[in-house]
């Protein structure tokens, strides 16, 4: 089904690629739109797909060089479907079974090497250990040591014994952090499993029959990391080795060949290439500094948001990055959320607190007049930085720092209005990441835990209020029972970027708790104060991490319209220099980005603006001086010719207006 592509890659003139939850699938183009034509019902024009051979309907826009042909090339040389833990079986066993392989044979290499868990993951496994630091060489050797646990394909055989008999086995082998785990499982009756007569691990698996069922060669270790006993930065740091492991040799390529092309796209690496921004030592780890590029692209995202949120409704605030600490014992963060916050400062005898969230701002906003039925709904919208504690083991880029954007907003609003309130909501988030290439998603419901706070009515009604609007916008999603916050049921979106990879960016959450802490009120038709309902919502998230997303699932070539340069006017000699100045500074006039590089042969000019990633190039030399013309190359849709400078201009000015390639 369409549904069930999660991108599309443009990999040449006229094949496509689609990611999806199931695999790789490759097409030739017109085949492609002929099979799905024909498949759309009569009358479906709202659900119905278009097709265009131009590159503006592709996820990833089609790079220009040589280098970043030849990566996408790789994504089509084979059809390889790569399975899933949920959607094999088969591989969740094989992957749980080589993480106790992999400590089988740590062990043998290791004898004075402590053992504490080790579960499958999405990719592979991992197992933590208390030993030494590893190397790479040492990698290779637990790798050649598993191999020959696999062939020699022993048995794997579960037992059941009573709490105290594993507390003596694991006594026995003095493998403190089992006795710890040991000390966490309810259950009396404990399940070990044994690999052959050498090696045991508490474990309820699953597990393959014995380790020859395991394809040695469709598995390879990755990497090793740092990871503290618990997370607990108090605790001991161990030895965390990754690995990756699939049915078949082939699944492995296909998911070397997945990383190779997500380290291409890697924001950190392109980042620093493209000078879009860096994290400086010197001032602290987790901290962004946006350099002018970057920060160009980040001005226009807010440009794009103001413009969107003021034509929905909103009224936008700007607020402290600070506040008294009392304020935030009144919301409740000091008592639920204090080991994210940074130590408060004493300011004449007082506490203040960098602010972690912006909720209580916009409360205070609220809470600065009276307000009658007849405003509702009023919706505050802020794109707020806020501050939180990290470790420093776990900051990652753009991903997680400790000061960040959110496009924060809240709604209040009357009982009656939640629903439509969360359609708009819905509407706006649809109409803000497809403006960003974003048409794939995963939502899903979280609903109210054992503990609440509210009313059983209100919880059912706001409820149904999500899930009624998640109806009306015909949009699949999956129901996490129990999963909402204490304070109320919330809805989670996840955007698919061009590899497939899901991330968190959306949410709308109904609120309880916080009307109710600040005693926030409205008059009523009939003259009484009542309490009005609150909505959180963020759409992109954080603009560092959606900005961390962006360059990733673009691999860095931007869409034109939010392209920091988009044009570079490149002169074949020194002679051309004033003609181009001169139409730089019509471009500017006009509202391009543009700008003027020379001092070096036009051969390494157009490679310089390549690795720049630069969408469009204007070539002059002598005969576009004398006829007052530019020759014009794109990133995306190759040599568009010789056209005046005119021509030009509206050619990027209307590309830009409706969010398209040229």
């Amino acid at each position: 089904m369409i549904t069930a592509f999660t991108s599309i890659l443009f990999a040449g003139p006229r094949t496509l690629t689609f990611h999806r939850p199931g695999g790789i699938i490759h097409a030739d183009f017109q085949r492609f739109a002929a099979a799905i034509s024909s498949r759309v019902p009569p009358g479906k024009s709202n659900s119905s797909l278009s097709f265009s051979a131009s590159s503006t309907m592709v996820a990833a826009q089609a790079p220009v060089d040589n280098k970043e042909r030849n990566a996408n090339k790789e994504l089509i040389e084979e059809t390889v479907v790569l399975p899933t833990n949920e959607s094999s079986e088969k591989l969740l066993r094989i992957r749980h079974t080589c993480a106790h392989v992999m400590a089988m044979a740590v062990q043998k290499i290791f004898p004075n090497s402590k053992v504490t868990i080790g579960p499958w993951i999405d990719n592979g496994f991992y197992y933590d250990f208390d030993m030494e630091p590893l190397t790479d060489r040492d990698l290779k050797r637990i790798k050649m040591e598993m191999d020959r646990i696999i062939k020699r394909n022993l048995p794997l055989r579960k037992e059941d014994v009573s709490r105290e008999e594993a507390k003596n086995r694991i006594s026995a082998i003095n493998e403190p952090y089992k006795l710890e785990i040991l000390e966490s499982i309810k259950q009396d009756s404990i399940t070990i499993y044994h690999i052959g007569d050498e090696w045991w691990d508490l474990f309820a698996g699953p597990h393959v029959d014995s380790t020859g069922h395991i394809n040695a060669k469709a598995v390879e270790l990755e990497s090793v990391a740092g990871a503290y006993w618990r997370g607990d930065e108090n605790r001991q740091m161990l030895q965390r080795i990754y690995g990756t492991a699939w049915e078949t040799e082939e699944q492995l390529k296909a998911y070397l060949k997945f990383k190779e092309e997500a380290k291409r796209r890697d924001h950190r690496r392109l980042g620093q290439d493209l000078d879009l921004f860096s994290i400086q030592a010197d001032a602290g780890g987790g901290l962004v500094f946006w350099h002018p590029k970057g920060a160009m692209v980040r001005h226009i995202i807010e440009d794009s948001w103001k413009k969107i949120h003021l034509q929905h409704g909103y009224e936008l605030l700007y607020t402290p990055h600070v506040a008294k600490a009392d304020l935030w014992k009144i919301s409740g963060h000091l008592d639920f959320y204090k080991e994210n916050m940074y130590d408060q400062m004493n300011i004449e005898d007082e506490l203040y607190q960098l602010r972690p969230m912006n909720c209580p701002y916009h409360i205070l906003v609220y809470k600065h007049k009276l307000h009658s039925y007849r405003e509702f709904p009023i919706r505050l919208a802020e794109l707020g930085t806020v501050y939180r504690y990290e470790l420093s083991g776990s900051l990652h880029g753009l991903f997680r720092v400790r000061g960040f954007t959110q496009d924060d907003a809240h709604i209040f609003c009357l009982e009656e209005q939640i629903k439509d309130e969360i359609r708009d909501v819905l509407d706006l988030t649809e109409e803000i990441l497809l403006q960003f290439g974003f048409r794939k998603y995963e939502i899903n419901l979280s609903t109210r835990p054992q503990k609440f706070v509210g009313s059983d009515e209100i919880w059912e009604k706001a409820t149904k209020a999500l899930r009624d609007a998640l109806s009306d916008k015909g949009w699949d999603y999956q129901v996490d029972e129990g999963g909402g916050a204490f304070y109320g049921p919330k809805v989670d979106l996840k955007i698919e970027d061009a590899l497939g990879r899901k991330w968190q960016c959306s949410t709308v959450q109904v609120d309880f708790n916080l009307p109710q802490r600040f005693d926030i009120t409205y008059v009523d038709s009939d003259a009484q104060k009542r309490r009005p309902i609150l909505i959180h919502r963020a759409i992109l998230g954080s603009l560092e991490r959606f900005f961390g997303v962006l360059i990733e699932h673009y691999a860095g070539v931007f869409p034109l319209w939010i392209s920091p340069i988009q044009a570079r006017l490149l002169p074949v000699t020194d002679s051309e220099v004033n003609y181009c100045k001169e139409i730089v500074s019509s471009l500017k006039s006009a509202g391009i980005r543009a700008e003027l590089l020379h001092g070096e042969r036009l051969p390494k000019l157009i490679r310089n603006a390549e690795k720049q990633k630069i969408p469009l190039m204007a070539v002059v030399g002598p005969k576009e001086v004398e006829s007052r013309t530019v020759t014009v190359r794109s990133r995306y849709g190759g040599e568009l010719g010789t056209m005046t400078v005119d021509e030009f201009i509206n050619g990027v000015t209307s590309a830009v207006e409706k969010k398209t390639s040229w």
